[in-house]
C-alpha cells in the first residue's frame, strides 16, 4: 500500500470516529467552516466521500454530493464509502486519471484533496463538537503537502472555497499548519474568539 493510501486509510478511520461521537443535541451547533453547522457537515463529509469513493473505483456516480442527506448512521455511512476509496487505491486509483465534475484529475490529486477535505472538516467537526483533534502528525504534513501543491490564490477570499492563509508559528503542529493553509485560525478558535 502506498504511503499516500495508508494516510488516507488512518484519515477515514479517525474521521469516522468523529462523526460517531457527535451526539444528537449537536447536530444544530456551528463550526468553524461558516457554511455549515454539524448537521450539514456531515452530510457533505458523507455525500462527498461517496463521490469520491465512486470516481476513484471508476462507477458512474450521478448523485449530487452537495444535495447528500444523511440516514440515521452517518458514521456507518462514511465507513462504507471510505472502505470503497481505500480499495479502490489500493488498487491502483492513484495512478490513473479519475473523473471528477466535468473534467478528469490525476488520481494522486485526488488523493490528496481527499486528505485535505476529511482532515480539514474533521478538524472543523472536533472542534465544533469537543472531541480531540485525532489526526496523527504524518497524515496532516501529507494534506499540507497536498494542499500546497494545489490550491491556488484564485480560490482564496470572500466568497470562495478557502480563506486567505493565517499565519501559525512554524513549529505549530501540521495539522494546526494545514487548517491555517486553508484559512482557518487554529488559535482564534480554540480562544474563543
Amino acid at each position: 500500500m502506498s504511503a499516500g493510501t495508508a494516510n488516507l486509510a488512518a484519515v477515514i478511520d479517525r474521521t469516522t470516529a468523529l462523526l460517531a461521537g457527535v451526539r444528537p443535541e449537536q447536530r444544530a451547533l456551528p463550526t468553524p467552516c461558516p457554511d455549515y453547522d454539524v448537521s450539514a457537515l456531515t452530510n457533505h463529509l458523507v455525500g462527498w466521500l461517496r463521490m469520491f469513493a465512486a470516481r476513484a473505483a471508476g462507477t458512474d456516480d450521478h448523485d449530487d454530493p452537495n444535495a447528500y442527506q444523511c440516514g440515521a448512521h452517518p458514521a456507518a455511512e462514511f465507513a462504507a464509502a471510505g472502505a470503497q476509496a481505500v480499495a479502490a487505491f489500493r488498487s491502483g486509483a492513484a495512478d490513473r486519471p479519475l473523473r471528477m465534475a466535468s473534467s478528469e484529475l490525476p488520481g494522486s490529486m485526488v488523493l490528496g484533496m481527499m486528505l485535505v477535505e476529511y482532515i480539514g472538516h474533521g478538524w472543523d467537526l472536533a472542534i465544533a463538537t469537543g472531541q480531540p483533534v485525532p489526526y496523527a502528525e504524518s497524515d496532516a504534513q501529507a494534506a499540507l503537502e497536498a494542499a500546497r501543491g494545489m490550491l491556488m490564490p484564485a480560490y482564496r477570499g470572500p466568497g470562495k472555497t478557502f480563506g486567505y492563509e493565517v499565519e501559525v508559528s512554524a513549529d505549530a503542529a501540521a495539522v494546526d499548519r494545514l487548517v491555517a493553509f486553508i484559512g482557518r485560525s487554529p488559535d482564534a478558535v480554540r480562544d474563543g474568539r
